[in-house]
């Protein structure tokens, strides 16, 4: 690899837990950042897609870089991502987070306005002309509309800021042929693919179901780093359903908060409108993925008291500061 890697290898797509009324859980986020750095993980994503970044208020978001930097106290990287579908928002916000004290950033492609790849060229690079940190891209089209296209990506890969790239389409053969013509590190942004990802040649995962159980993602990296395959596939498969439960029924963060939750790890399962807790008929199906589960480490659904009355519903926040 032609850089060092400032960014880490497992990292985490955080939850940003809330109180009962939608308000962040200010000791529940540094007891829950703790919790995954002890378990394994060398990064953290605050304000990601999984941190609810759509109803965060800047001045949360720019919060969280500050508090996951005092709690990591350089155990783990603090990567901030979200930002902004309006290009100059998305630079204020990434000058803010570096001043914050942001170890990274990860910039997702422009959503809702569907820009064409001289826009998402000019988004990206307008971007990382304005901070000094380390770029990851964030290529998800299910959620943004538009992909990167390999095109496009191979003339970002030419800026020095940008130096990986979170992929969640999926295409195996693109993440082969981008590693082949540049120096990127590919993070992989689908749990199921992490050791498929990896086995290509992934330098890391930027995980969701690594809120509730980092501690296999560990063991699946440093595997896959000494070459152990059967390793990294038995914890792959002991993932499995696991990674069911929180991909499959209900969006991702939903899910996961309700079974931290449900592990009494966070006081709330609650998300922000318009996501709303499992109803009755998801949460059941939730559950009985979890039924399936079994030794992974650092979990222990012996003790999984699911409350489907505190999902239930969202919650407004109280708008406080920024509002944008």
């Amino acid at each position: 690899m032609a850089q060092d890697n400032p960014f880490g290898q497992v990292l985490v797509a955080l939850v940003t837990p809330m109180t009962a009324d939608g308000e962040v859980d200010w000791p529940g986020v540094e007891k829950h950042i703790d919790d995954v750095i002890s378990a394994g993980a060398d990064g953290i994503v605050v304000t990601g897609t999984t941190g609810e970044t759509s109803t965060l208020t800047d001045s949360e978001k720019i919060r969280l870089v500050e508090v996951g930097r005092d709690v990591a106290a350089g155990r783990a990287k603090i990567i901030t991502g979200g930002g902004s579908n309006e290009t100059a928002h998305a630079i204020e916000l990434y000058k803010h987070s570096e001043q914050a004290g942001a170890d990274g950033i990860m910039i997702v492609t422009p959503y809702y306005n569907k820009p064409t790849q001289a826009g998402i060229l000019t988004h990206f690079r307008m971007v990382a002309d304005a901070t000094d940190l380390p770029v990851i891209l964030y290529d998800i089209p299910g959620r943004t509309g538009v992909p990167i296209k390999y095109e496009t990506i191979i003339r970002l890969a030419k800026h020095p800021n940008i130096l990986a790239i979170k992929d969640a389409k999926g295409d195996f053969s693109e993440v082969s042929r981008v590693l082949n013509q540049t120096d990127l590190m590919y993070f992989s942004g689908d749990d199921a693919n992490v050791l498929p990802h990896l086995s290509i040649g992934a330098t890391g995962l930027i995980g969701v179901t690594s809120n509730i159980a980092p501690a296999p993602y560990r063991t699946i990296v440093d595997a896959v780093n000494r070459g152990d395959l059967a390793t990294a596939t038995a914890a792959h498969r002991q993932l499995e359903p696991l990674v069911r439960a929180v991909g499959t029924h209900v969006p991702g963060t939903v899910a996961v908060k309700y079974i931290l939750h449900g592990l009494g790890r966070i006081s709330s399962p609650r998300v922000r409108l318009p996501l709303v807790g499992p109803e009755e008929w998801e949460a059941a199906l939730i559950e009985d993925e979890i039924d399936l589960v079994q030794g992974i480490p650092g979990v222990d659904f012996h003790n999984f008291r699911p409350d489907r009355n505190a999902a239930a519903g969202g919650a407004l926040p109280k708008i406080a500061g920024t509002t944008r």
